[in-house]
């Protein structure tokens, strides 16, 4: 699980009218380069981290060239290590997400979040749920079967996750305040109300978690 609020806006001039979303190996060649201030940034991390950057940067630049019909430097990304994404006013919302060797990547005329992870991930499902989740959810959780459960926590971790991307806030800060109501499919920050749409999608054997207006028309796209 590796890694926006305000919505509404015109869609005058933008490529698409609903978010896209891609899936593909972190590894997969892109014939995009960075730009000269991504170049500093990658050049300034840890040598282990400096492929991850590049590939997840030059992808991007990528994506949105072709959705754009432009070339990969004129687009007008700002992505700093460690900080979201972010494109100039006017040219709509971008979020990724890395998880082992697979990436997952998003542009949307709004504000978007998204988190991937695998579906088979090993974790201590009761332990994550009681620590972090409402109690209100975690009770819910405790009746499903364990495999159920394992899943259902996951599924409700990349949602929240991909949540606190699209309102641009922290973990640390947010988690304990999302709601993922399995019911009536339902994602609901319990201090502010917001209510996002979201959708998680499986591929693969990958759980693939988008948050955002648009959500449920959202146009995806694997590997190529």
């Amino acid at each position: 699980m590796g890694g926006e609020g305000s919505t509404g806006g015109s869609l005058e001039g933008l490529p698409a009218q609903a978010p896209q979303l891609w899936l593909s190996p972190l590894a997969q060649p892109s014939a995009a380069g960075l730009s000269p201030q991504e170049q500093l940034w990658c050049a300034a991390l840890p040598a282990a981290l400096q492929p991850r950057y590049r590939s997840s940067r030059q992808q991007l630049r990528a994506r949105l060239a072709a959705l754009f019909a432009v070339s990969a430097e004129s687009i007008p990304l700002c992505s700093p290590p460690g900080e979201a994404p972010r494109l100039e006013a006017g040219w709509g919302f971008v979020s990724l997400s890395h998880s082992g060797e697979q990436l997952l990547l998003a542009w949307s005329p709004w504000a978007v979040g998204v988190d991937l992870e695998r579906r088979d991930r090993v974790l201590q499902a009761d332990l994550l749920a009681q620590r972090f989740f409402p109690p209100e959810e975690n009770q819910a959780l405790l009746a499903l079967p364990a495999e159920v459960r394992r899943l259902q926590v996951l599924r409700s971790w990349v949602r929240k996750e991909a949540a606190i991307k699209w309102m641009t806030s922290s973990i640390a800060e947010e988690l304990r305040h999302w709601y993922w109501d399995d019911t009536k499919q339902e994602l609901i920050h319990l201090q502010r109300g917001l209510k996002p749409p979201s959708l998680c999608l499986e591929s693969g054997g990958w759980l693939c978690a988008l948050v955002g207006d648009g959500a449920g028309d959202t146009q995806w796209a694997e590997g190529g």
